[in-house]
């Protein structure tokens, strides 16, 4: 039986770590990718490898087309066939909502190219051969994306839309191709190193009184891979807090 891929952007840390590692666990090879962190991408590719598995380390920024269309073809050069693809890449900065004149067109720029266009750069570069495979897409969004909260309101809108697009997706995808979203809340990852008061005030306020470890959101984007009769769904991992 030929292994089967897990492509994951944004790979080499936080969620897209934990990502990788729990496809590994399940005996699928996983491609790595990064725009910046490559010596962490490195780092995750070899547990990776530790786990049996193989991977592969791209580099491309997701909001660049030409970029995504180039790592989707050294995916199928390296391994002919994607199964999984985790879009997980994703860019915020913290602007306070009320500081209207402080959240500029060049925030909205970056945030829009990365967590929309790039998620739909990449859904759309490895479309065919997810169709080919019967595969799955989950799309890491936010639950900013469904409250207008978050770290910007341009982040909370990037999410919404990139929300909107899973939904879009799950239609002219399917019945080929399975697209879900989760959408943590708070989550322990570099993004929120330095925040510790917004950190505990949001775990607080939860009812399972603590934010998500990669490994919890990452555990869910695994179930939807798998889940062989759900599509078009979005499912909060942020401990009850928006229930």
């Amino acid at each position: 039986m030929t292994r089967k891929i897990a492509l994951i952007t944004g790979g080499g840390t936080g969620i897209g770590r934990a990502c990788a590692l729990a496809f590994a666990r399940q005996g699928m090879g996983v491609v790595v990718n990064y725009s910046r962190s490559e010596a962490d991408a490195e780092a995750t590719a070899a547990e990776v490898r530790a786990l049996g598995v193989p991977a592969l380390v791209l580099r491309a920024d997701v909001a660049d087309d030409l970029q995504v269309r180039a790592m989707v073809t050294q995916v199928m050069e390296a391994f002919e066939r994607i199964d999984v693809l985790v879009n997980n890449a994703g860019t915020t900065d913290y602007v306070d909502h009320a500081d209207l004149e402080g959240l500029t067109d060049a925030h909205w720029d970056r945030v829009w190219d990365v967590n929309v266009k790039g998620l739909f750069h990449c859904a759309r570069a490895a479309a065919p051969a997810l169709r080919q495979a019967r595969g799955a897409m989950v799309n890491v969004v936010s639950v900013a994306g469904l409250t207008g909260l978050g770290s910007s309101i341009a982040y909370a809108a990037s999410k919404a839309a990139a929300i909107s697009v899973t939904k879009s997706l799950a239609r002219v995808l399917a019945p080929e191709v399975r697209v879900n979203g989760v959408a943590p809340g708070i989550v322990m990852t570099r993004w929120v190193e330095g925040h510790d008061d917004h950190v505990q005030r949001l775990a607080s306020d939860t009812p399972l009184r603590r934010a998500a470890t990669p490994e919890d959101v990452a555990e869910v984007v695994s179930a939807l891979a798998n889940a062989a009769f759900v599509t078009g769904e979005i499912v909060k991992v942020d401990g009850g807090r928006f229930m």
